[in-house]
C-alpha cells in the first residue's frame, strides 16, 4: 500500500472530538494497510493518529527535529523515528518519504505543510495526492476563500483541481487511493 503523510495539530489543549477523529484516521490507515508518515510527535492529534495506526497493527514513521526531541514530545513508540536538524529538514524528509498527503484540522504548522505540498504539486515537482479533510466544516471558510481565488486568476483551475476536499475519513482515504493508481 502507500506511505500516507498526515498533517495535523499537535496541541495538547484540543477537544476530545478532534483527538477521536485523529485516532479514527490512524485506525483506518492501518485497516487499509497504509504506513503513516507523521511529524514524529506524541502529543495532540499527531500522537493520536500514530496511536490509532499502531492499535490497528500498522507501521509508523515519525520525522521530528532535534529541538522537539529535546522538549520530550517525540513519538518514541514509532516504528521508525527520524531526527532532523530543523523544521525545514523535517518537512522535506516527510515529503520525500510519502506517497500521498492527508491534512486533518490543525493550525499554522499544518497549513504550512498543506500549502507546501499543494504548491509543489501545482509546480509539477511531484504527482502525489493532496487531500484536505474538512471534518465538521473546520476548513469550510478556507475552502470557500480558495475557490474564490480561482475567479481572480491568482490560483489556476489546474492547481485548484489538485487539492481534493473530503468530509470524512473514509472519503479522504478513498480519494487518496483513487489518485494513487
Amino acid at each position: 500500500m502507500a506511505a500516507v503523510c498526515v498533517f495535523c495539530a499537535s496541541s495538547r489543549t484540543l477537544e476530545q472530538s478532534w483527538l477521536d477523529l485523529a485516532t479514527e484516521t490512524g485506525r483506518e490507515l492501518a485497516r487499509r494497510g497504509h504506513t503513516l508518515v507523521s511529524g514524529g510527535g506524541c502529543v495532540g492529534m499527531m500522537g493520536a493518529v500514530a496511536d490509532g495506526v499502531r492499535s490497528g497493527g500498522g507501521h509508523t514513521v515519525g520525522v521530528i527535529p532535534q529541538v522537539l526531541v529535546d522538549r520530550e514530545v517525540a513519538d518514541v513508540g514509532a516504528d521508525e523515528l527520524i531526527v532532523t536538524a530543523d523544521m525545514l529538514a523535517r518537512k522535506n524528509v516527510m515529503i520525500d518519504k510519502s506517497d500521498a498527503f492527508l491534512t486533518l484540522p490543525g493550525g499554522l504548522g499544518t497549513l504550512d505543510e498543506l500549502f507546501e505540498v499543494w504548491t509543489t504539486a501545482s509546480l509539477g515537482m511531484h504527482r502525489k495526492p493532496v487531500v484536505l479533510l474538512d471534518a465538521d466544516g473546520f476548513y469550510t471558510g478556507l475552502v470557500d476563500w480558495l475557490a474564490g481565488l480561482g475567479g481572480t486568476r491568482f490560483v489556476s483551475r489546474n492547481a485548484s483541481e489538485l487539492l481534493v476536499v473530503a468530509d470524512s475519513v473514509p472519503a479522504a482515504l478513498d480519494a487518496i487511493e483513487g489518485r494513487l493508481g
